[in-house]
């Protein structure tokens, strides 16, 4: 699969339309763009087979499901060898507080987005899950107090 994908102007706003809203009906999204459903059911269709549209997700309020404490991890492992990235990173991905991994350059090898019941679930984490762990060398924590999202992805002009 190519890295990166011609996108007509029409691809460009039906992408801009779904990451605004993914359960926009494909015949709402086709009046929008001005095209035909079917026409706009092909077209996100190829952009799902090419790559361009990786899945539809929901967006969750982790307070809301009883997560108020968000927070970056950043990770040191020794030694960084590519045996121990995949297994880490399985690692990373099984634990429920874990929301995003990143593996990074420069003096931290790993960025974790965490979220927890609260600051003792936190501590628990870092000390059960990360630094008990022989390839792990340092844990750096940032906490969250608020975030924002960007608006849509897409290609530079």
């Amino acid at each position: 699969m190519p890295d990166s994908v011609e996108l007509s102007p029409v691809d460009l706003e039906i992408l801009r339309l779904l990451q605004n809203d993914a359960r926009i009906t494909n015949k709402d999204l086709a009046a929008a763009v001005g095209i035909a459903p079917s026409t706009c059911l092909d077209r996100v269709a190829r952009l799902r087979d090419t790559g361009v549209i990786t899945g539809q997700h929901a967006s969750v309020d982790a307070a809301k499901l009883g997560r108020p404490l968000e927070a970056f991890l950043f990770v040191q492992v020794r030694p960084h060898r590519r045996p121990l990235v995949d297994p880490f990173v399985e690692h990373l991905l099984s634990l429920p507080e874990v929301r995003a991994v990143y593996h990074l350059t420069g003096p931290d090898d790993f960025l974790a987005h965490v979220a927890t019941s609260s600051a003792g679930e936190l501590q628990r984490l870092v000390l059960d899950e990360l630094t008990a762990r022989d390839e792990v060398a340092r844990v750096h924590t940032n906490l969250v107090f608020q975030h924002w999202s960007g608006g849509p992805l897409l290609p530079p002009a």
